[in-house]
């Protein structure tokens, strides 16, 4: 069973910026993300996605950064929204359609 465990934004940011001034101690990124990890209490994988788009923020890596991210998340959810309230006034459109035939029917 897995369980969630949220981490303040001043944790993540303590602890992406200890990897940063640390990695050269170590003999690569991820022997300081394995160290420091276990020293703040969250998984070497956690501490990797943190690092990853910390660095994606600061534009050191290629991909989304924080905002687009939201952004992107925001979009699809609203699509997903009006997607839903199509296919909703589509079967209220044939309902009624179908009742208005059997009316003018009798």
């Amino acid at each position: 069973m897995s369980t969630s465990t949220r981490y303040s934004p001043e944790v993540r940011e303590r602890a992406v910026r200890m990897v940063r001034e640390h990695q050269a101690s170590y003999s690569s990124q991820w022997a300081a993300i394995d160290s420091i990890a276990s020293k703040i209490g969250c998984t070497s994988e956690t501490l990797r996605r943190w690092v990853r788009q910390s660095e994606r923020d600061s534009g050191e890596r290629a991909g989304l950064d924080t905002d687009e991210r939201e952004r992107l998340k925001a979009l699809e959810r609203e699509n997903r929204e009006l997607k839903r309230a199509n296919e909703i006034l589509r079967k209220a459109s044939a309902f009624f359609a179908q009742a208005e035939l059997d009316r003018h029917g009798k």
